[in-house]
């Protein structure tokens, strides 16, 4: 990890060392506790939570999940009939009253040639605010995910809890590119997508189309009944593998492991590039493990 970690520019004092900050993340994410509460062998709580901050700011946590992820595809450990689906996270009170303001720029040097017009960069996340919103569960931010068949996460989008979940489905595979160690464009194309009765609208399934991907989304019985009284104009019904679709469970446990994470399973961060990021440590820490 160390070299995709950003370099001390000279002028912010005192750097403290990666190894000790990154392992007080690890600790305040696993257990959910107060960032002043971190034990004091990680150092100085405003560093550790300013330096994630900062981190989830400037897409750190994203090109360190990148590079793992790139490596297990180089070792071809990947499997790519990937499933999609989303849950919602309660939000604590305390999320709520943020300012409408940037989030930071990052301290110290940008690996990889990155810059700071990236615009991807920030990773803000979909449909402005803060990501939070009202839904049926109450005050709410809701994850989408993509998960290999290893149950890890390949992407990550979140937005209001009152989101449906087919609005997010072509952003949730256009996040998956999986860069390749040596030359050549990423993987940005997997062999299959399976979904449930979330997504079967005509617009996920032209996207599925278009881009030549393989796909297992029931259809729900009302479209079902408009096809058939619509006659030959209704088209023919869309193929349904039910051996591949029992796959799909694949997501389901992935959402139980980046729940498993107490400060994911419940959100505390007003900014949602905050939450983003400790979303994105909890899955990078899954694909470590794995």
């Amino acid at each position: 990890m160390e070299p995709l970690l950003p370099v001390s520019n000279g002028r912010c004092g005192r750097w403290r060392d990666h190894r000790q900050v990154v392992n007080g993340v690890l600790y305040r994410i696993r257990t959910g506790v107060q960032w002043r509460d971190l034990p004091e062998r990680y150092g100085p709580w405003k560093t550790v939570h300013e330096r994630h901050r900062r981190w989830s700011a400037g897409g750190t946590w994203k090109v360190l999940l990148r590079r793992v992820q790139a490596k297990a595809d180089a070792a071809g450990d990947i499997d790519w009939d990937i499933s999609v689906d989303s849950t919602s996270v309660r939000a604590h009170h305390q999320a709520a009253g943020a300012r409408q303001a940037p989030p930071p720029v990052r301290k110290g040097g940008f690996p990889g040639g990155q810059s700071r017009s990236d615009p991807g960069r920030t990773d803000r996340s979909a449909g402005g605010g803060e990501a939070l919103g009202r839904s049926r569960g109450g005050f709410t931010t809701k994850i989408h995910l993509s998960a290999d068949g290893g149950c890890r996460v390949l992407s990550l989008v979140i937005t209001p809890g009152q989101y449906a979940d087919c609005t997010q489905f072509e952003p949730v595979i256009d996040k998956i590119p999986v860069p390749r160690l040596t030359t050549g464009r990423p993987r940005t194309k997997p062999d299959s997508v399976s979904a449930d009765k979330g997504y079967p609208n005509r617009r996920s399934r032209r996207y599925l189309r278009r881009r030549g991907i393989q796909h297992v989304i029931p259809e729900k019985a009302d479209q079902a009944a408009n096809r058939v009284r619509r006659g030959k104009t209704g088209g023919r019904p869309p193929g349904f593998d039910e051996d591949r679709y029992k796959k799909r469970n694949t997501v389901e446990r992935a959402i139980n492991k980046l729940k498993a994470f107490r400060a994911v399973a419940t959100r505390f961060h007003k900014r949602g590039y905050v939450y983003l990021g400790t979303a994105t440590v909890a899955a990078l820490v899954i694909w470590l493990r794995s």
